[in-house]
């Protein structure tokens, strides 16, 4: 993420949101302040593709709802806004709005070498802040590898880590998948110029 040059003062969130509508990129909105998404690569497009695709598949109609990363989060209790990769949503109120959600059960992210340690320090702690989120999946784009940090009966994060020939468990949405599937053709040769 790179903080936008030249937006000062801080924007409120009604500013981010007309603002953000007359540009070419996302920008994700924290504490007042607006950050540009950078691009992505070819794995990371066509994972978090696969991903989004198999959530949305999976999920009846009625009820759960799956998202892209088009759908903004709105951290829990805060005017800030993410764009994960993927979510999903089986809360109501997340009807109530139209851009955004609030109260995901399961946020995806793809890992890329530029956002992995925000994925996995301050975005995460800001998303754990929602008592509704069960699942925080990381998927790795360099190799076949998902962490799934999962909310325990006490509140408590763990961590599951799922390699090549495993099996994936989203409890917060009831599906098992084996780990392969989202891969397919994925080239880890892949170089970013």
């Amino acid at each position: 993420m790179i903080a936008v040059q030249g937006l000062s003062p801080q924007l409120t969130p009604t500013e981010y949101f007309a603002w953000e509508e007359q540009q070419l990129c996302r920008h994700e909105y924290i504490n007042g302040e607006v950050y540009a998404m950078s691009g992505g690569t070819q794995n990371h497009s066509r994972i978090a593709l696969k991903v989004a695709a198999l959530l949305d598949n999976h999920l009846p109609d009625g009820g759960f709802r799956a998202f892209n990363s088009d759908c903004r989060v709105n951290i829990f209790e805060t005017n800030d806004y993410t764009y994960p990769d993927a979510s999903v949503s089986c809360d109501q109120r997340d009807e109530n709005t139209i851009q955004y959600i609030t109260y995901p059960c399961l946020i995806v992210e793809v890992l890329s070498d530029s956002t992995e340690a925000y994925d996995r320090g301050k975005k995460f702690f800001r998303y754990r802040q929602n008592p509704q989120l069960q699942d925080y999946v990381l998927v790795s784009s360099q190799e076949i590898a998902v962490d799934l940090y999962r909310k325990d009966r006490d509140g408590r994060w763990e961590i599951i880590n799922y390699r090549g020939g495993e099996v994936v468990d989203l409890q917060s949405v009831n599906l098992s998948f084996p780990i392969e599937p989202i891969y397919r053709g994925i080239n880890f040769s892949e170089v970013a110029i």
